[in-house]
């Protein structure tokens, strides 16, 4: 069952994606080679639980332990946080759910740590653009279908990469993950009619190489089984009748002189 969603509804998400851009914003502060990927989970809780007062929606989530899922190169989505160390050359996807208030909100980005490689740069640059085409495919009258196909179209017939099959966008409201389901693959003129007051988020998942994945023993943490890099970005919107609100975007927030201080009083070692 796909829900429609109202303006009151709406007001929660935004004052949780406000809080969920935040973090992006902080984390970008502080991202850097040599830190670990657990180093900037153990931040990223400290400053949504303590500095924010919101919930990380995704730690105990089916058991997940972490509050961020942090991906590294060839590691698709659902990386555990680690021991590892940052590199020049990492490209490193991070996906941050935020419970404030009983609004949801969910983002992934993905950051180049150092300069990347020219492939892997234009990795980032089409997966970038291949959500941009997916969002402005998401009209009302249009259809679920037509997200994936422009995605599609763009990653694999414009360029040489290749869409993750395996993993999907999804409704968001009342719970993290229901219905539509949001592929970023298929044909166009397929799938559920897109109607004002639909939340959704797209988050094309992209690789260099193949799109066959293999799960880690842990259940949870997928990769790419020829080892390609993959970059991940992810907005939600809300559909209104004049097209998609994408209240994720990072540029319509920014760190108050709270979160600020918050950064240099809790420095990454």
């Amino acid at each position: 069952m796909i829900r429609l969603y109202t303006e009151n509804d709406f007001i929660k998400m935004r004052q949780a994606a406000e809080i969920l851009c935040q973090t992006h914003l902080a984390l970008k502060e502080v991202i850097r080679p040599g830190i670990t990927t657990k180093a900037l989970d153990d931040f990223a809780h400290k400053f949504i639980v303590e500095h924010k007062g919101a919930i990380p929606a995704q730690l105990g989530y089916n058991d997940f332990p972490y509050t961020l899922c942090i991906s590294v190169n060839e590691e698709i989505c659902h990386g555990f946080p680690g021991d590892y160390a940052l590199k020049e050359g990492d490209i490193v996807s991070i996906d941050n759910v935020i419970d404030y208030n009983g609004g949801l909100a969910d983002s992934c980005w993905s950051y180049a740590i150092g300069e990347l490689t020219q492939r892997d740069q234009k990795l980032m640059e089409v997966t970038l653009e291949s959500l941009n085409r997916g969002i402005a495919a998401a009209v009302p009258g249009n259809r679920i279908g037509d997200i994936g196909n422009a995605i599609q179209t763009l990653v694999e017939e414009e360029n040489d990469f290749k869409v993750i099959r395996d993993f999907i966008g999804h409704g968001i409201g009342k719970t993290m993950h229901e219905d539509p389901q949001v592929p970023h693959y298929g044909r166009a003129h397929r799938g559920p009619r897109i109607e004002a007051g639909m939340v959704f988020t797209i988050e094309p998942m992209i690789a260099s190489g193949n799109w066959p994945m293999e799960l880690e023993d842990n259940g949870w943490v997928a990769k790419t089984k020829d080892r390609s890099n993959v970059a991940q970005f992810e907005h939600q919107i809300i559909i209104h009748e004049d097209g998609p609100e994408i209240i994720t975007d990072q540029s319509k927030y920014q760190l108050t002189d709270e979160d600020i201080e918050f950064i240099k009083n809790n420095p990454i070692k």
